[in-house]
């Protein structure tokens, strides 16, 4: 297992639904009044959290796709924010909604690609607030 604040689900197999950003109301209201960020094909857009722990959500259109690639970008981009966006803005102290929507073109890109782009805008992020 890897290392995490014991219980909070980050670090281990878990993804717990105090840390995702799922309700309508909630996203619609991220982004009405959060700061948008484009890397390339993805957009974060972030917004303050009253609550002591930051929050990740997906918008993740089918684009004229499969259900099977949309369902593959969405837990890629889980899988992201629970290893490596959640735990960064923790270590920054940050209490955010973080939400990711992605563009057609992001469907075309690797793992690894989605990864780099999002810990990137995590950093700017981390070294911005």
């Amino acid at each position: 297992m890897l290392p995490g604040i014991p219980g909070d689900g980050i670090g281990g197999a878990g993804f717990p639904r105090h840390r995702r950003l799922r309700s309508g109301s909630d996203i619609r209201t991220v982004l009405r009044t959060g700061r948008r960020e484009r890397g390339g094909p993805l957009e974060v857009v972030h917004a303050p959290r009253d609550g002591s722990v930051s929050r990740f959500g997906t918008i993740v259109p089918l684009y004229g796709g499969t259900a099977v690639r949309r369902n593959l970008m969405k837990r890629r981009l889980r899988e992201i924010g629970r290893q490596e966006v959640l735990p960064r803005l923790d270590q920054a102290g940050l209490s955010v909604d973080f939400l990711v929507r992605i563009r057609p073109s992001a469907y075309a890109l690797s793992f690894g690609a989605l990864r780099a782009t999002l810990i990137r805008i995590t950093e700017r992020l981390c070294s911005d607030l």
